[in-house]
């Protein structure tokens, strides 16, 4: 197996990882038009991967969705959550956390890019057209209402994380 398709997926997860890192490089001041370009290309990443990889790989197990795509889901619900709220030091360190487990879930040897990638061998070529031709997510403003933040708690709840044990 070529990879093709693990490529594309890993190396964003590196810019997204490089981007966050841009964005908090000053432990004083988030560099917001860094994080600005992290939370697009985040939720374009998300995007990419539940509406055009999951799908086909799901297509390809004849109809059956993979086994890890349900929690993936929940990580992806409670990391979009927390692209609505302003950033913070506590706000910065749960995204890595989460983003550590979902990627390597992803990544490892096994994981969800492997499974996807062997399931969509035939497909690669129009996957990989499909992934380079989706439009950029946009977004608004960070909210700061702290029902915002309280409903990212709830989503990261249903995904089994913790908020504030992870923020402190």
């Amino acid at each position: 197996m070529n990879k093709l398709l693990y490529r594309f997926f890993t190396d964003d997860h590196r810019h997204l990882d490089g981007l966050l890192d841009k964005a908090v490089e000053n432990p004083n001041e988030i560099q917001m038009d860094y994080y600005h370009q992290f939370r697009v290309g985040l939720l374009t990443h998300i995007k990419m991967e539940e509406k055009i990889l999951f799908p086909a790989a799901q297509k390809a197990n004849n109809g059956v969705p993979l086994p890890l795509a349900a929690a993936l889901r929940l990580d992806h619900g409670a990391l979009t959550s927390l692209m609505v709220v302003p950033p913070t030091a506590s706000l910065i360190k749960v995204i890595r956390h989460i983003l550590v487990q979902h990627d390597l879930a992803e990544e490892k040897t096994g994981g969800m890019y492997d499974a996807c990638e062997a399931l969509t061998q035939s497909e690669t070529e129009k996957i990989l057209n499909q992934l380079t031709a989706v439009s950029k997510v946009p977004v608004h403003p960070p909210n700061p209402s702290p029902i915002a933040l309280e409903a990212a708690k709830r989503a990261l709840q249903r995904a089994g994380y913790n908020y504030d044990q992870l923020a402190s």
